[in-house]
């Protein structure tokens, strides 16, 4: 029995003005928020950090998955989980031991997700998968919003899926880059259960429907363990 499928709404998409309202807008639909922190050096781009993920926590229901787009995660990622993220994500290529850090995250109170680029594989993560909730694929290359979707990647997804299946691992395969309602249905067949959807939600007129939507297309594409 496949868990059901996560809609995690980027606020990367979403006014970064009316953060508090843009978030109030997604209350009682989106399963978590997703919150991409950038340091423009690991990732050309700069976006919020702890200080908004602290005051926004305090606006809001929803769980906050954090995405650490930065270098040095061991020093910032367990700020994050005591303020109140539910799930704190880091990328296997910034960090030198991901086993520690997601003990480290676990114990501050979240959840751990490991996140694989677009041009890193990731058949050398696989034997990390027992040690962290949450697997983050990038179907697009890490740094900017709004970027199309890499079919390609998710080779990468069922390869993942196949080791959770096997290993029957309670570890949630997430996917962030170009999920539209376009695009959810191919990465649920491959086999994701989280999905990342930024424009496709704040660009939508009404983006708690949108994420109905798209919560829809997943449910009904469903992953095949082939």
């Amino acid at each position: 029995m496949s868990p059901k499928p996560i809609i995690a709404p980027s606020i990367l998409a979403a006014d970064f003005a009316r953060l508090a309202d843009e978030v109030g807008a997604i209350e009682g639909e989106a399963d978590w928020v997703h919150v991409d922190v950038m340091d423009n050096h690991f990732v050309p781009n700069l976006t919020i950090g702890l200080p908004v993920v602290q005051s926004l926590r305090k606006s809001t229901t929803i769980p906050f998955d954090v995405h650490l787009m930065i270098t040095d995660p061991e020093r910032w990622a367990p700020g994050y989980a005591e303020a109140g993220a539910y799930n704190v994500t880091f990328h296997a290529e910034a960090c030198e031991n991901p086993v520690a850090l997601a003990k480290a995250l676990r114990a501050a109170g979240s959840k751990a997700g490991l996140a694989i680029d677009r041009d890193t594989p990731v058949e050398p993560y696989l034997e990390l998968l027992p040690y962290v909730d949450t697997l983050l694929i990038m179907t697009i290359k890490a740094g900017f919003g709004g970027q199309a979707f890499l079919p390609e990647m998710l080779d990468k997804v069922r390869d993942v899926r196949r080791r959770i299946s096997a290993k029957d691992l309670a570890v949630r395969l997430e996917v962030d880059g170009g999920i539209a309602a376009d695009t959810i249905a191919r990465a649920a067949e491959a086999g994701a259960d989280a999905f990342v959807a930024g424009t496709a939600v704040y660009g939508a007129d009404d983006p708690a429907e949108a994420i109905r939507k798209l919560r829809a297309l997943a449910a009904g594409a469903g992953p095949s363990h082939d």
